[in-house]
């Protein structure tokens, strides 16, 4: 088994202030910070998926702006591999499973924004992929949704996609569980 660490789009513009805000943003992001330094610490590899807007009609992950930046709580190291994608799973026409790959990982932690799409994509995935997943849930975000005039709060959101990956696709714990 050799585990790396994917986190997954904790960039400035899901967060206050940002273009596209999301439900416990920092909270979010102080989670991944413990996780990504425990990695660290271990020396394990660490891949950081930036999504960067190709779209014309995109209001948020805009080319060369504050908003697309990876936050200052995880901002990447010399080492540490930045993997650039334009779709919510952070496979699709990137050089991730090639990067991976190379480096005989076989499970992957995965952390980041949101959960009940870009988290989601990836983590399904990866796991078509052959890797072995686990996703810090406290360590991920998410926004309110809507549906035919219904609004589904993002702490629903984000649990029913979390339950939706448990076991099948992934193992889902929280921060506290993974640094102890």
């Amino acid at each position: 088994m050799k585990q790396a660490l994917l986190l997954i789009d904790l960039q400035n513009d899901y967060f206050e202030g940002g273009t596209m805000t999301l439900v416990n943003a920092d909270q979010a992001s102080e989670n991944a910070k413990l996780v990504l330094a425990k990695f660290r610490s271990q020396g394990c590899p660490i891949f950081h998926v930036q999504h960067i807007a190709t779209k014309k009609e995109a209001t948020f992950f805009l080319p060369e702006t504050v908003g697309a930046e990876i936050h200052k709580n995880v901002t990447p190291i010399t080492g540490e591999k930045i993997i650039v994608k334009h779709f919510p799973n952070s496979f699709r026409e990137t050089e991730l499973l090639i990067c991976l790959q190379e480096n005989g990982i076989t499970d992957l932690l995965i952390c980041g924004m949101m959960t009940h799409m870009c988290i989601d994509a990836t983590t399904r995935a990866a796991k078509d992929f052959g890797y072995s997943c686990v996703v810090v849930g406290d360590a991920c975000a998410t926004k309110d949704l809507e549906i035919n005039g219904l609004k589904v709060k993002s702490v629903d959101v984000h649990n029913a996609f979390l339950a939706a990956l448990n076991t099948t696709y992934a193992a889902i714990i929280n921060t506290n569980d993974f640094v102890e």
